[in-house]
């Protein structure tokens, strides 16, 4: 039990560590942060930090930072892909640095499957902005297409990491 406990509770300082990652990047490339909410579902309480609200809200199940997406639209592709990439940095840069501990391996897991091109995740939010850069504009036609072959090569990715393990 106290096992499971410091598992949970690891798992969420390691997505705050994510959070922060793509905060402080959203930062360095000037894009305006209103929120960092903990969970997803309603909201339990928000505590104001300067100028962002921490939301902790009813599901544990994730976590997010809301951008001005406007503003980060407007940015270079290499910053854009610099704000996307900003928590699977700063994860891996946890990871490392505290090294064959739990803390490291959640670390580490929780980069590698943000990489992934799984809708909404970093890794397929940066394929869509190079996507959006090679057509020098926007093609839902094919975003859907990337976002299909990207579910799709994620899933054969899981599929064959899990074969290693049994």
């Amino acid at each position: 039990m106290l096992l499971l406990l410091s598992i949970i509770c690891l798992t969420a300082i390691a997505m705050l560590v994510h959070e922060l990652g793509h905060l402080v990047a959203a930062r360095l490339c000037k894009v305006p942060a209103s929120e960092l909410g903990l969970g997803l579902g309603p909201k339990l309480v928000t505590i104001s930090i300067g100028s962002i609200g921490v939301s902790f809200r009813l599901v544990p199940a994730g976590s997010f930072v809301r951008l001005d997406g406007t503003v980060l639209k407007q940015c270079s592709v290499p910053a854009q892909l610099f704000v996307h990439l900003g928590g699977v940095i700063f994860n891996l840069v946890a990871g490392v640095s505290t090294w064959g501990t739990t803390f490291s391996w959640l670390n580490l897991l929780l980069a590698a499957g943000n990489a992934l091109p799984l809708y909404q995740h970093d890794g397929w939010k940066c394929g869509v902005v190079i996507l959006r850069a090679l057509m020098q504009r926007t093609s839902k036609p094919l975003e859907r297409a990337f976002t299909f072959s990207g579910g799709f090569v994620s899933l054969l990715l899981a599929w064959y990491v899990a074969r290693l393990f049994v």
